[in-house]
């Protein structure tokens, strides 16, 4: 009996290491599950509200281009839930290697690219709060996030064509086994790309907060102590950006090494394999939980977002006025 149990429960890995298939089959399906719940219902009232928001300025054209593409990655959501479980067709596999996979991942890093041009946006503003730069023009924005989208389009477009080869009910079992020989040298490359991509928005993203931290330190030693309240809350609110991106794509990047290590015929014992696959899925999923997290930059950062999402209308009183004029000066918040 307990033979049968095993049997059942456990998988060959590449063909020698067994994995508990009770977690990937079960647990993360019911997590993404909820993710996709949450994601669904906060992304869906980002987008009424911001089709409410007019265009008025390079943060706004950001935060809209980041709900999309949260949007696009959580209805993508719903094919990696069935497959994962195996309630699917194994026609649905080949549709999610060939497809929404793709999708997925290439939406996390335009998501990735935002959140780093939202950080440069906010920079900017608090180095020259008064600043003229290019990148604060609207049209310059719009250029730059369709540049990113058209970026990355390309970049994933031969992943979708050179996926290619014929689809049975085994060789869906594994995305690799579709891919012609090309097409398996351009994945790893854009793996490589992806990478680069990631660990350059990450180093500049420390450099850009931490002269954001000296500049509202040197700002709060100057102040009054009737602000200091004012000067903390601009703090935490500028901050929400990177505690943002280190929470939610920081571990799946750093756990992403070793565990493509293991996958490459690296010496490696099958205890070994198995502990980086749960913690490459665990934080895959945390990565993925993006869609849920970036809503608190909106209303933590976008005073019109809070007005539309929720119905709730500032008052225009002098305090009011006085605080985001000082929030303004000192974060970049968009009021």
């Amino acid at each position: 009996m307990n033979r049968s149990i095993n049997t059942s429960n456990w998988t060959p890995l590449s063909g020698q290491c067994p994995r508990d298939t009770r977690t990937s089959h079960v647990v993360f399906p019911i997590l993404y599950s909820i993710l996709f719940l949450v994601g669904f219902l906060l992304n869906s009232v980002a987008v009424v509200a911001f089709f409410q928001i007019p265009t008025t300025s390079s943060f706004i054209v950001y935060l809209k281009n980041t709900v999309v593409s949260d949007s696009i990655m959580t209805l993508m959501l719903p094919f990696k839930i069935l497959t994962d479980s195996e309630l699917g067709f194994w026609q649905l596999k080949a549709f999610v290697c060939r497809f929404s996979a793709v999708i997925f991942y290439q939406t996390m890093y335009i998501s990735i690219v935002l959140l780093g041009l939202i950080s440069l946006d906010r920079f900017l503003k608090i180095i020259q709060p008064f600043g003229k730069f290019w990148l604060h023009k609207i049209t310059s924005a719009k250029v730059v996030s369709w540049s990113v989208w058209f970026f990355f389009i390309i970049l994933s477009l031969p992943n979708v064509i050179l996926t290619d080869r014929e689809t049975t009910s085994l060789s869906v079992r594994k995305c690799a086994s579709l891919k012609s020989d090309l097409g398996k040298k351009w994945h790893a490359a854009v793996n490589y790309i992806c990478q680069i991509v990631f660990y350059t928005v990450l180093i500049l993203m420390l450099l850009f907060y931490v002269i954001i931290a000296k500049k509202i330190y040197s700002s709060y030693k100057r102040t009054k102590i009737a602000d200091c309240k004012i000067k903390q809350r601009a703090k935490s609110k500028v901050f929400i950006i990177v505690t943002v991106f280190f929470i939610c794509f920081a571990p799946f990047h750093f756990v992403r090494v070793p565990y493509t290590l293991s996958q490459s015929g690296q010496n490696m014992s099958c205890a070994k394999q198995n502990q980086l696959f749960i913690a490459k899925e665990s934080t895959l999923w945390l990565a993925t939980a993006n869609i849920c997290m970036d809503p608190l930059i909106y209303v933590f950062l976008c005073r019109k977002f809070i007005e539309k999402a929720f119905c709730f209308k500032f008052k225009n009183s002098r305090y009011i006025i006085q605080e985001s004029a000082t929030l303004a000066l000192d974060t970049g918040i968009s009021t």
